[in-house]
């Protein structure tokens, strides 16, 4: 679904990867892939998740159309809402609800604040990683958090990583993980500060897409923190 979300993002804005420097050599932009193609291997990629769905529960499966409508719609978000990685979020975060459905057959209070903190996470790393383009989406009017926050992008990254940990650490407290669990979270408070640290100052875009893809080890940091706290 991940792979599928991909080129949903790339069929609806083709149009505006030819005009930023970034992404105009991206396979459907540059024209090295052609739309019948695109659709053809989506189309086999949604058919694999909807296959992958038969050996799920049946709360897992409703939930499943929630994820498609998500993936399609996130895409044309950046054309009126200024927020899209809001909506980037939801579709990204919706894949914890829909494990937790999966593996527990109900949704707890714990899921959804998981799921806001996945919201918060995504809202975050993209707009970091939003700051390479922000003068090209500019031009070609794409709405983005980067543009919206502008000078204090720091500020509204730092705040929205607060209540990503709370969240975490309240989920936490909710299934009784242990200290290893908030250990991790208090490490990565200290990390995630530096690099709001960083964004007070104006950032290139090789140092913001450097530190988005320091959030692979956010990431990484918060899943082992899960396993270790349940040890």
């Amino acid at each position: 679904m991940r792979s599928a979300g991909v080129i949903m993002n790339d069929l609806a804005d083709q149009s505006f990867d030819r005009q930023v420097t970034r992404t105009r050599t991206r396979p459907l932009a540059s024209g090295a892939i052609c739309h019948f193609h695109a659709i053809l291997f989506l189309g086999s990629l949604l058919a694999l998740a909807a296959y992958l769905l038969t050996f799920l529960n049946p709360l897992t499966r409703w939930l499943s159309p929630i994820a498609l409508g998500l993936a399609a719609f996130y895409p044309f978000t950046k054309r009126f809402f200024h927020l899209p990685q809001f909506f980037l979020g939801l579709a990204f975060g919706w894949g914890a609800v829909m494990a937790w459905a999966a593996s527990r057959n109900q949704l707890d209070l714990s899921s959804w604040l998981l799921f806001a903190a996945t919201i918060c996470w995504a809202l975050a790393y993209d707009t970091i990683y939003a700051l390479q383009d922000r003068d090209d989406d500019i031009q070609v009017g794409v709405k983005s958090s980067a543009i919206l926050f502008g000078s204090r992008v720091w500020l509204a990254v730092g705040v929205i990583e607060i209540a990503m940990i709370v969240f975490l650490a309240t989920a936490g407290w909710l299934e009784h993980l242990n200290l290893a669990f908030y250990g991790g979270l208090a490490g990565l408070a200290g990390f995630l500060s530096q690099q709001v640290w960083r964004l007070r100052s104006k950032v290139s875009p090789s140092a913001a897409f450097a530190m988005f893809k320091q959030h692979v080890g956010v990431g990484l940091v918060i899943l082992v923190g899960i396993w270790l706290g349940t040890v």
